[in-house]
């Protein structure tokens, strides 16, 4: 499930932080990474859903989830995680397409934060 909470404040990149040594330069080419893989993997998702191929929900859903880990979303990781599960195990299969669209609109939100949180890195790389 998607805490909307998290829609309303910044972006936590401690994790991020931590794992690139607090390098701004290193952050913004996660954040970039992040920006320009994940609308892919959520499109293959979405894909699956729409053919009803669960095994292969299972899997877009498997690969997209640590994604959220860098960005703070441990909430947007869990989510995909019951994606996963329930593909792979043929549970609630009729509620797909609607964790799909909660992720979707999550994501939305999140680029709009990472963008925020790209521009204080900047800053800290020309200071």
């Amino acid at each position: 499930m998607i805490d909307a909470s998290k829609n309303s404040q910044p972006v936590d990149l401690s994790y991020l932080s931590d794992m690139a040594g607090d390098s701004p330069e290193f952050m913004i080419e996660m954040i970039d990474l992040f920006k320009s893989q994940t609308p892919v993997y959520i499109a293959e998702l979405e894909q699956a859903v729409k053919e009803n191929d669960w095994a292969k929900v299972s899997m877009h859903a498997h690969r997209v989830k640590p994604t959220f880990i860098y960005v703070g979303r441990d909430d947007a990781k869990n989510h995909m995680q019951m994606m996963e599960n329930n593909a792979k195990n043929g549970e609630d299969l009729d509620k797909m397409p609607h964790a799909l669209d909660e992720i979707k609109s999550m994501l939305e939100v999140l680029y709009q934060q990472l963008a925020v949180a790209r521009r204080a890195l900047e800053q800290r790389v020309g200071s």
